[in-house]
């Protein structure tokens, strides 16, 4: 059984898709643009919109009851892989160890231009990663 999780804190899902889906103790956040509750990005610069994008994951997780400490794999993926340590510095600044898996691509193009999305999956309850 999933049962479907959303908040008003971090934007709302454009499409036939939900901000995140709880099964079987884990929790699938979609991939999370650096938008605004209002739908703006904060600025054009990647270190902001990774930050927006995972204040985002954070909005999320916290409706689920769960915090960034719950999250066991990221995928993160950039317009430009030249992006890749600005986005890690931020990055860095959100999770501690054991750190997530995570994957990192580089994307042709994301929606809305946006330099980063971010997709997690976390564990729900008890057990963190």
């Amino acid at each position: 059984m999933k049962k479907k999780i959303e908040t008003a804190n971090a934007p709302a899902a454009i499409g036939p898709y939900s901000q995140a889906i709880e099964a079987n103790g884990l929790l699938f956040i979609s991939g999370q643009l650096p938008l605004t509750v209002g739908g703006e990005f904060p600025s054009n610069d990647v270190s902001e919109q990774t930050r927006q994008s995972l204040e985002n994951l954070k909005a999320i997780l916290a409706e689920a009851g769960c915090t960034i400490e719950n999250v066991c794999k990221t995928t993160v993926f950039l317009a430009d892989m030249g992006d890749f340590a600005a986005m890690n510095a931020v990055y860095g600044e959100y999770f501690s160890a054991p750190f997530p898996a995570r994957a990192a691509f580089q994307a042709a193009r994301l929606p809305r231009d946006a330099k980063v999305e971010i997709e997690a999956i976390a564990v729900v309850g008890g057990d963190k990663a």
